[in-house]
């Protein structure tokens, strides 16, 4: 079994209430001057614009959303053009170095003992990939393992933790890091606006969580064995306890590939929504989860913690209503949502960090993880305290 011994969120400095990003990308969008002045050539044009504007306003009022972080002052976004992915690199590459530093800081273990690093983000490009940057900036070894995932969105945190399990079951003595890192702000929608980009640009936010984990049978850092001169450091009391994870599962639900996705236009990525998704989730989901908990003679019951990707107010209610959930049972799904945004890939791994740190379940408590994302596809984990 994988014992995750760290969990840390690292975001960038600006921080902005739903109000003020509703204005900003109003703005950007080119739909903030709108003139309730009937008739004339545009009239209809104004009409439109008029309800563009109030469709905005209702999508980010609706969202579930207080404040959310973003990469740079919101000022900033209209000028980004073709330099964005550039910007992408640089930024990604140093807040995901915050959030990773600190994750270590917490273990008690040094970059040096790393033996795997996964890197998930779905927000930009880089070659060399986001773990080969950090290697010289966090000092780690140059035959580190790396797994770079770009490509599963939203679902990628769970994932990343599931295939680091497996790792750890293959090598118990190793020890693993995951960083998922977001710049979500960077797709803003400038251009040819959607509905989906209104959508979009009413829930996600920018950051970084990066988690550590160690095999069972691991002791002290994985390398202090080839290296007697270097004596670990004592990992600090833990304190709440932190869970291991018992058993993963991943599906892929069929025919739903159009609900959620990316498409790369001259503009950089636009989001793919369709209101499919909440129904996908609420049609599968509840047979996904029930026949997999079923595999360890649990059911639904059994679970006193969920950890589920906060992929909207609609998403959120179709997963509660799925698996017959009490009104509360979700509380640090929608206060994440809440507090930060939908930061794809890192949700999910904010929220076990917030669970950890507020709700410190009592030993022996199962939670599950459920991370959801393009295909339309679920991650499934089984967490035990």
């Amino acid at each position: 079994m994988t014992q995750i011994v760290a969990v840390h969120s690292a975001f960038p400095a600006y921080r902005y209430p739903q109000a003020d990003l509703t204005r900003a990308i109003a703005s950007l969008a080119g739909i903030d001057a709108v003139s309730d002045e009937p008739g004339g050539a545009d009239g209809a044009g104004r009409a439109g614009g008029r309800k563009l504007r109030a469709l905005l306003e209702r999508l980010h009022g609706n969202a579930g959303v207080d404040t959310r972080h973003t990469v740079f002052p919101l000022a900033d976004y209209g000028a980004l053009g073709p330099a964005a992915n550039d910007r992408y690199i640089e930024e990604a590459t140093a807040l995901g170095e915050r959030a990773l530093r600190g994750a270590l800081a917490k273990s008690g273990l040094d970059a040096a003992d790393l033996d795997l690093l996964i890197v998930t983000s779905v927000t930009g490009v880089a070659v060399p990939s986001l773990d080969a940057l950090l290697m010289p900036r966090l000092g780690l070894r140059a035959d580190v393992k790396r797994l770079p995932v770009f490509g599963l969105g939203c679902v990628a945190g769970a994932a990343g933790l599931a295939r680091l399990h497996d790792y750890l079951l293959g090598w118990p003595r190793h020890a693993a890091a995951l960083l998922a890192v977001e710049l979500c702000s960077l797709s803003l929608p400038r251009s040819s606006v959607t509905t989906a980009d209104l959508v979009a640009s009413a829930l996600f936010g920018d950051g970084a969580v990066a988690l550590v984990a160690t095999g069972t049978r691991a002791r002290g850092g994985s390398r202090t064995r080839a290296r007697p001169e270097r004596r670990p450091r004592p990992r600090p009391a833990i304190e709440p306890p932190l869970p291991r994870v018992i058993a993963t599962r991943s599906e892929v639900y069929p025919d739903s590939g159009g609900a959620l996705g990316w498409r790369l236009g001259p503009d950089g990525f636009r989001i793919v929504l369709t209101a499919e998704l909440a129904e996908v989730v609420q049609r599968r989901l509840g047979a996904s989860v029930t026949g997999f908990l079923a595999e360890h003679g649990l059911t639904v019951d059994d679970i006193g913690t969920w950890i589920c990707h906060p992929g909207g107010p609609k998403v959120l209610d179709a997963a509660q209503r799925a698996l017959k959930l009490p009104a509360d049972a979700l509380a640090s799904s929608r206060r994440s949502l809440a507090q930060v945004g939908n930061m794809s890939s890192a949700s999910v791994l904010h929220i076990l960090e917030l669970t950890i740190a507020d709700n410190a379940p009592a030993a022996g408590t199962f939670g599950m993880m459920i991370g959801l994302g393009p295909g339309v596809s679920a991650e499934l984990l089984l967490l035990r305290w």
